[in-house]
């Protein structure tokens, strides 16, 4: 632990650098990122790449399957982790989707809503949708 002096002079302790996170909080969100779903992309450079359905813009990679997800698991902890510590709730893991909403775009509208997808991270349209609708109806 590194110590510091308080406004009051006594001893203060932080937290070590190694460890940024308390244990509960780290365990919790490991326990909320294992249920994530994560996709793994074929690299050239680096093996696989890795995201998750729940954080899209979050990634990681790996010379191997394996060694992306692990990859990729940490860095969604340590995602998790960080929103909780700032009291933002992170996204639970996503079910089973049985409804579809069909809705007619224009030209225009279309590739409007693909440049904003792709430039927040979304593989598609119907992703970047459904994270603004229910971010914007559900506060999350």
């Amino acid at each position: 632990m590194r110590t510091s002096q308080s406004s009051n002079g006594s001893p203060k302790r932080s937290k070590r650098l190694d460890q940024p996170f308390d244990p509960g909080v780290l365990r919790r969100a490991e326990e909320i990122v294992e249920g994530y779903r994560i996709i793994l992309e074929p690299s050239k450079e680096l093996g696989f790449i890795g995201s998750s359905v729940e954080l899209p813009m979050v990634f990681a990679d790996g010379r191997t399957p394996d060694a992306c997800v692990k990859a990729t698991r940490s860095a969604l902890t340590v995602t998790v982790a960080t929103m909780m510590e700032m009291r933002k709730p992170p996204p639970t893991a996503k079910g089973t989707r049985t409804e579809q909403v069909n809705v007619r775009l224009s030209a225009q509208e279309k590739l409007a809503l693909e440049t904003a997808a792709a430039g927040s991270g979304f593989r598609g349209i119907s992703d970047f949708v459904r994270a603004a609708a229910l971010e914007k109806s559900f506060g999350r």
